[in-house]
């Protein structure tokens, strides 16, 4: 019936319009076939047939099509847009831009032409070119709402947040309700820190799209950003009945419910999520992904994920950017810089601020690179005296910090932050720095091309785990995490203050609530069991989660107000109650970190087992290098003996708090200086390979 309406290149035409409107593709496709063997001067019906080949998943073919259209009609509008499509859906964003400028010098107003331009740029890594062209785009056509839009998507990607946001606005003003100009005010809010504005977006996008999985993902975020978690988890679970392939969501789900001590259908939702690393699913947290029960080679796994998809996105930008790191002479001061959100009274700058001060006296060239704005806190202060350049980096877009950092000629950029959140993994991504290296802050491999080693020591990270990072090791011969010694551990309050009885043994985990799991509450139990007149001393977590510990404990057998909870303190407050502590018990497989640290300098003992993840090993490298292996059980049978006899041996405990003392004092962990000296000796390692021409290696 179709051939017969095809008698002449317009009824040809009309039909195909007809069907690939109708979604009769394939139908569309026979036609085209056959009435370009009939008219074959005919410039539309190519491009048609063209167009039913790109929506049945033929792209190739598609392109040959539109070459034939594009030689019958050069200067045909319509031909060179949809060959910017093909091209840039072929992921040839250059031959797009170029295709699409020759459309632009044709038609300078014409707003396809130019939305197509703007992505065409976007797609090439050229943000500052995407936003011209969607800004021409709505000059063109003013009340077209898609170009309102992508202007304010290239604004936000290139941190002119003010912008992104009028422009948001104004195209829903012109279409109220609009799921996706909802969508992007809900992504310039939360840049901006705005978190609960954002969630008034995401909600009225929820209600104008309320089968979009987008939403509640969104609008959980929003709500983890202001620690409403249970709410959130109630977000990610509805964004995943939703869109079950919505994997993101479900690393979600499985972290809050940890924080929450909420371990409803926990194994199941666990199980689900690992599977879903190992099938190479994207989107997937790798820092939330470290309190799962999976070893390295599945967190190598989710970070490789991770970073695949940072990788895709950065790439055409950081090829744009082409920079050219020159190497110095081998004499030249070597220049380091550090990037993180935790420089302030957060456990980063807790850790780090006295070896900072002592670096600077190794002959290293320190600048810090601040994503956080100032805290006011001493630390802050600090650690600005101690660099030789302090950068407040707040608000910067991941491109905007690139090339701050560029501009301060750093040979060696130190992320102390991983995968713990902001945009520090997407600037990195584009290779501001010539050497790049991932240190303490995230405690795992970051599985990321862009980061060429990994600072660690060979307890924290054996030769067994070797094979699961990506990067090359540099080796300190000391435990990896420095420390601030300059720190006083006052008196604490009473223990009726405290919550906690007159008399008994004070067993401490003052770990983050999503570090308890069952198999590490059981193991917690059984120590209470084992000791009477025992307490079990924990940091208090969010919402209902002491309540469902103290339940859990109660259904185990043990009196749930033995439990006792700590509220959130002053460092200096939750530092001094480390005094009425008489072991701190830590966790699996993510186990205590900046806690052991306190823990070991204030003088509570802490027990732990060397597992086989980095995460699950800190404690083990403090306790060693401590001079106390002693107090790395082999296993959790072990741990809980060990834990037992000392709550039943006064005298016992009392020994092991001298020795601790005495090792504090002379075993070498918290002195920062020769720390820092270490440390430089691994930088100057780094540099002089890469002033020498040789790739990354091993250090020792």
């Amino acid at each position: 019936m179709n051939d017969a309406l095809a008698d002449t290149p317009q009824s040809a035409q009309q039909t195909l319009y007809a069907l690939i409107t109708q979604g009769r593709l394939a139908e569309a496709e026979k036609l085209a076939a056959g009435s370009r063997g009939r008219f074959p001067a005919d410039a539309e019906i190519a491009r048609l047939h063209a167009i039913a080949l790109l929506q049945l998943g033929r792209p190739a073919e598609a392109h040959a099509a539109l070459l034939d259209a594009q030689r019958l009609a050069p200067d045909s509008i319509e031909v060179l847009c949809n060959l910017g499509s093909v091209l840039l859906a072929a992921g040839d964003a250059v031959s797009a831009v170029a295709t699409l400028e020759h459309a632009r010098k044709l038609a300078p107003a014409h707003p396809a032409v130019l939305n197509g331009l703007g992505n065409a740029h976007r797609a090439a890594g050229d943000l500052a070119g995407a936003r011209e062209a969607y800004a021409a785009g709505t000059r063109a056509a003013p009340d077209y709402v898609g170009a309102w839009l992508n202007l304010a998507a290239a604004e936000l990607a290139l941190g002119d947040h003010a912008g992104a946001e009028r422009d948001a606005r104004h195209a829903l003003t012109l279409a109220p309700g609009h799921p996706e100009g909802l969508l992007l005010l809900g992504h310039v809010l939360g840049a901006q820190g705005r978190h609960a504005e954002a969630e008034t977006a995401y909600a009225a996008g929820m209600r104008a799209s309320p089968r979009d999985a987008r939403f509640p993902y969104q609008l959980g975020l929003a709500a983890e950003e202001q620690k409403k978690f249970a709410f959130a988890a109630e977000a990610h679970a509805h964004a995943l009945s939703l869109d079950p392939n919505l994997h993101h969501a479900l690393g979600q789900l499985v972290f809050l419910r940890r924080q929450l001590c909420d371990w409803r259908d926990l194994d199941a939702l666990s199980a689900s999520l690992r599977a879903r690393v190992d099938a190479g699913a994207p989107g997937i947290a790798p820092f939330g992904f470290l309190s799962e029960p999976a070893d390295a080679a599945a967190q190598l796994r989710c970070a490789r994920n991770a970073a695949r998809d940072v990788e895709a996105n950065a790439a055409p930008l950081r090829a744009r950017l082409a920079w050219k790191h020159t190497s110095p002479a081998e004499d030249s001061e070597l220049r380091v810089g550090f990037a993180s959100n935790g420089f302030g009274r957060h456990p980063t700058g807790l850790l780090t601020v006295a070896m900072f001060e002592a670096l600077r006296d190794a002959g290293v060239h320190v600048e810090l690179f601040a994503t956080t704005a100032d805290d006011g806190s001493d630390i802050r202060t600090r650690l600005r005296s101690a660099a030789h350049a302090f950068h407040d980096c707040a608000g910067d877009s991941a491109l905007a910090l690139a090339q701050r950092i560029r501009a301060r000629d750093i040979e060696i950029l130190v992320d102390l932050r991983g995968w713990g959140g902001g945009n520090i993994a997407d600037t990195l991504a584009l290779r501001p720095a010539p050497v790049q290296v991932g240190w303490l802050a995230y405690p795992g491999t970051t599985g990321a091309p862009w980061i060429d080693y990994a600072i660690a020591d060979r307890i924290v990270l054996p030769d067994a785990m070797r094979a699961h990072f990506s990067e090359r090791i540099a080796w300190l011969p000391r435990c990896f995490q420095p420390s601030d010694p300059t720190r006083v551990v006052g008196d604490p309050p009473s223990r009726r203050a405290c919550g906690l009885p007159e008399q008994g043994i004070v067993y401490a985990c003052f770990n983050n609530s999503y570090k308890i799991n069952p198999a590490t509450l059981e193991r917690l139990l059984s120590v209470l069991r084992a000791v009477p007149d025992s307490v079990l001393w924990l940091l208090s977590g969010p919402e209902r989660a002491d309540e469902r510990l103290r339940m859990e404990a109660q259904r185990r057998g043990v009196a749930p107000e033995r439990l006792v909870f700590m509220a959130k303190q002053p460092h200096a407050g939750y530092l001094a109650r480390y005094r009425h502590a008489d072991l701190f018990l830590d966790t699996a497989p993510y186990g205590a970190h900046t806690t052991a640290s306190d823990a070991i300098w204030a003088g509570c003992p802490v027990l732990t087992v060397a597992g086989g993840t980095f995460a699950s090993r800190v404690a083990a490298s403090l306790n060693h290098h401590l001079g106390l292996p002693q107090l790395i059980a082999s296993d959790g049978t072990a741990f809980v003996d060990a834990a037992t006899c000392l709550g039943r041996d006064a005298t016992a405990r009392a020994a092991l708090r001298a020795e601790l003392a005495e090792r504090r004092q002379d075993s070498g962990l918290f002195d920062m200086h020769a720390f820092a000296r270490d440390f430089a000796m691994l930088l100057r390692g780094m540099a002089s390979r890469r002033r020498a021409g040789l790739p990354p290696a091993a250090i020792e």
